[in-house]
């Protein structure tokens, strides 16, 4: 069975990014939400390579046993929040990520946020040499009111546009 790390780029305990990451994992055996964001310390290359701290090796893991990678992140200021830009740099002295597929959903409500994240994100992606699923990079709209209190999301049309969208990344 294929594997998909789903990746929130939110640290926010109510996050509609982390929502769908957690949704997707529920809905779909073989997606596996990734939350160790707030785990990775600042980016250090002194501390890559042997030495990288164990949430580093970890995190490299988990993307390494993916079959593809799929981000989910809110805008901060126009483009990514530092903390998912922190997960990538940690990426960036190893090859994890060269030729692996990946992809972005993007929950905003408003159809205008967003796209400044997502551009960097591509830029970061394309210096890693992911191979980007253009195709599966979409929008998935989720309203605060439609994630329970069990983090996850419960409006059934959102709940079926995620299962549609999730495996894309692998087509």
């Amino acid at each position: 069975m294929p594997r998909i790390l789903a990746v929130s780029g939110s640290t926010r305990s109510g996050s509609t990014n982390s929502a769908f990451c957690r949704t997707a994992a529920h809905l779909l055996p073989g997606v596996v939400a990734y939350d160790g964001l707030t785990r990775l310390p600042h980016f250090d290359p002194d501390r890559d390579g042997d030495t990288a701290p164990q949430a580093v090796v970890e995190l490299r893991a988990a993307i390494g046993a993916a079959d593809a990678v799929l981000f989910c992140t809110p805008e901060y200021a126009g483009t990514l929040p530092g903390a998912l830009k922190n997960l990538l740099e940690w990426t960036v002295g190893s090859t994890v990520m060269t030729d692996k597929p990946v992809a972005w959903v993007r929950v905003a409500a408003d159809p205008r946020r967003g796209e400044g994240a997502h551009a960097t994100l591509a830029t970061v992606l394309g210096y890693v040499q992911a191979r980007v699923v253009e195709r599966a990079c979409v929008h998935v709209p989720i309203d605060r009111a439609a994630v329970g209190p069990d983090g996850l999301v419960h409006d059934a049309d959102v709940c079926r546009r995620i299962a549609d969208v999730v495996p894309a990344v692998l087509a």
